[in-house]
């Protein structure tokens, strides 16, 4: 099955994208997560002020099948969320790269990006094509 990878965004192994313009960054998670997660019942994601730290933890999104966590693809300071995610969080099953991100990140590093895959690198990744 293939599924939409945006151009524009870049791919972490624990399936988060993220975009960062302007050293703002909107992270969220893939179309190939979603599918792998089934129907996503809740999610948990950090205040406004709080701080992310670059692989590690930073909210949970559970679905019918498993809770998973979310793994930061970036260090930084939240500066916004997505509480319609919160709210309904069907939306991030539906719409992951348009309605359904998570949050925004002011980024602390300009190498905050190493390490993760484009679009091309990352369907092989995942779909082996």
């Amino acid at each position: 099955m293939s599924f939409e990878y945006p151009e524009n965004l870049r791919y972490t192994d624990s399936h988060e994208y993220v975009a960062v313009t302007a050293g703002i960054a909107k992270i969220g998670v893939s179309a190939f997560a979603v599918d792998q997660l089934g129907d996503i019942v809740f999610v948990e994601l950090p205040e406004v002020g709080d701080t992310i730290t670059k692989g590690t933890a930073f909210g949970s999104i559970e679905s019918v099948k498993a809770v998973e966590d979310l793994k930061a693809p970036v260090s930084g300071k939240v500066i916004k969320r997505n509480d319609s995610a919160i709210d309904a969080p069907e939306i991030i099953s539906t719409e992951p790269y348009t309605g359904g991100w998570l949050l925004e990140v002011q980024v602390d590093d300009a190498s905050a990006l190493d390490g993760t895959f484009s679009a091309a690198e990352y369907r092989v990744k995942v779909e082996g094509a």
